[in-house]
């Protein structure tokens, strides 16, 4: 079950994201925590890797932050 969820920490490893940059995604509502464990935030996996691809093309074609997240959350 474990293999299901990614971490902050493993998505700032293996994304190269700052720890900043997930805080802003999650703050965002573009990355949903979907457990704790205790102090740490745990996403699904397969979700994280979609909306990640979903925001580098987005951000490659121009759009800036604000338009992303309206683009793919609708707020």
């Amino acid at each position: 079950m474990r293999d299901k969820f990614i971490s902050a920490r493993e998505i700032v490893k293996k994304y190269h994201l700052s720890y900043q940059k997930v805080n802003r995604y999650t703050d965002a509502g573009l990355l949903r925590a979907v457990l704790r464990e205790g102090n740490m935030r745990l996403f699904n996996r397969q979700q994280v890797h979609n909306r990640l691809r979903q925001i580098s093309l987005l951000s490659r074609e121009g759009y800036s932050f604000r338009l992303i997240r309206r683009k793919l959350i609708g707020i």
